[in-house]
């Protein structure tokens, strides 16, 4: 959150931060498809060559995924090891429970990341929800090329070619 109490919503940004060109993915870590997607996203963003950024917004399908929304919680309860606790969380998305997230922290270092510690980050998680559903996501992996919606395959080739990269 910002000082003013405000949410953040490039808040998880992965990549050059100056990057011209910001791919932003809204996503579900109970997701298989997010999980297929994600080391797409991270070897498209370490070959851009500093072109384009990836920022990670929140969008747990709570009615199909039973532990998204704890997921993206513990996720947001990481701080400043959320990318670490994200790829932990995709490596593993058959093994989301409370004990699952706990030992996950505890492989990071952190403390507890679920029940009354991950609370407070609940607003985090909603503002992302709410602004997938306002920019009319309606599955995951749902990704926006500067702030235009991505509807080719997440495979590496389609989105350089979509994103004008050359590789």
């Amino acid at each position: 959150m910002t000082e003013s109490g405000a949410v953040d919503l490039d808040r998880h940004v992965y990549g050059a931060a100056d990057a011209p060109m910001t791919l932003v993915e809204y996503g579900d870590f109970e997701c298989p498809y997010c999980g297929a997607a994600a080391p797409v996203l991270r070897r498209l963003i370490d070959e851009s060559d500093g072109v384009v950024r990836l920022v990670y917004r929140h969008f747990p399908l709570f009615t199909v995924h039973p532990f998204a929304l704890t997921a993206a919680l513990a996720a947001e309860a990481s701080g400043d090891r959320f990318w670490e606790m994200h790829d932990l969380l995709f490596a593993h998305q058959s093994r989301l429970t409370d004990p699952d997230l706990e030992n996950y922290a505890q492989m990071l270092d952190l403390d507890s990341v679920t029940g009354e510690a991950a609370q407070p980050y609940r607003p985090a998680v909603e503002t992302d929800y709410r602004s997938g559903v306002t920019a009319g996501v309606r599955g995951t992996p749902t990704l926006f090329a500067d702030g235009n919606l991505y509807q080719g395959k997440v495979e590496l080739a389609a989105l350089r070619s979509s994103l004008g990269l050359r590789h």
